[in-house]
């Protein structure tokens, strides 16, 4: 089977190869015998209800400094002229990223995307955790700086972040006697319009915050990315530690009372992050991850997203 595979992701120019997941979804459509192009969203359009993009051929290469290739930039209907988009840019999960889903619902079913564009607009990364019962921490949702104060009083120490930040931004670990709450809620509500997510602060994550990758809706396996000293965050570009991890009772629990429901609205590749017993995060957008799950496990992750995308076709 060869199929034409387009990227909808971020310059590939900057990104690291060592660690990215596009790329190694990438090399791994090449070495199947698929045609690759690449297309930053700023250059997707609806043309006359039709999705236009303008797509660059790409060759990919396992070699640092040298590893894309991009051809010359042509108009090309998706709808026709493609057989597979993965859906690849970052957030922030903002009004940009909302609209290219919608635009891209007009593709099915005559092109895949992966994932489905639909439900990663309905599934924002935090919010999606809270339609599962008895796998998230404590949680608050709210604008109100009363609710704020009231749920720290009762749970004591506290993480404030804001609702569609990505990458560990603007994560805070308060204390209970921390005077800067109310400061901190002040400079959130200059820079986000959004309400703020609230969570009981997890001591476990001083051992780790798992994120388990899920390949159709079945966990393939984990990694624990274990936070810097004086870090609360255990984001690896802000010095969290990929460390091999096996998957807990607790892990393929929470696996299987989210995987059906991942499966059935079309979520392909998703990577949830766990904190001790808890869900913390189903990230949807632009899952990370494979390529260190695939040095630990000495699996390759890549092949078998690819070997679900075929299946699907």
């Amino acid at each position: 089977m060869s199929l034409r595979v387009a990227f909808q992701m971020d310059p590939i120019h900057s990104i690291d190869i060592a660690g990215d997941s596009s790329f190694a979804l990438a090399l791994e459509a090449q070495e199947r015998g698929h045609k690759l192009f690449h297309y930053e969203p700023k250059n997707l359009s609806l043309s006359q209800l039709r999705p236009i993009a303008q797509l660059s051929p790409l060759v990919v290469r396992n070699i640092t400094g040298d590893h894309f290739c991009l051809g010359e930039q042509i108009a090309t209907d998706l709808k026709t002229d493609i057989d597979v988009i993965l859906m690849r840019q970052d957030p922030p999960f903002d009004m940009s990223y909302i609209t290219a889903t919608h635009i891209l619902e007009h593709l099915h079913p005559d092109t895949l995307v992966i994932n489905d564009p639909t439900n990663v607009r309905n599934a924002p990364e935090k919010l999606f955790v809270t339609h599962f019962k008895n796998v998230m921490p404590p949680t608050l949702i709210t604008s109100d700086e009363k609710e704020i104060f009231s749920f720290r009083k009762e749970f004591k120490d506290i993480i404030v972040k804001p609702l569609f930040g990505n990458g560990g931004a603007g994560v805070f670990h308060i204390k209970p006697d921390d005077e800067n709450l109310s400061s901190l809620v002040e400079l959130y509500k200059t820079f986000y319009r959004e309400p703020l997510m609230i969570q009981e602060y997890l001591p476990a994550v001083r051992q780790g915050d798992k994120r388990i990758i899920l390949i159709d809706g079945e966990a393939v396996g984990a990694i624990n990315r274990v936070p810097a000293d004086g870090e609360a965050r255990s984001n690896m570009h802000v010095g969290g530690k990929p460390m091999k991890c096996e998957l807990t009772d607790r892990d393929r629990e929470i696996c299987e009372i989210i995987g059906p429901s991942l499966k059935e609205k079309g979520l392909l590749f998703v990577g949830i992050d766990v904190i001790g017993n808890y869900l913390t995060e189903i990230n949807v957008t632009s899952p990370t991850g494979i390529q260190e799950l695939s040095r630990f496990e000495n699996v390759n992750i890549a092949k078998l997203i690819w070997e679900a995308i075929e299946k699907k076709l």
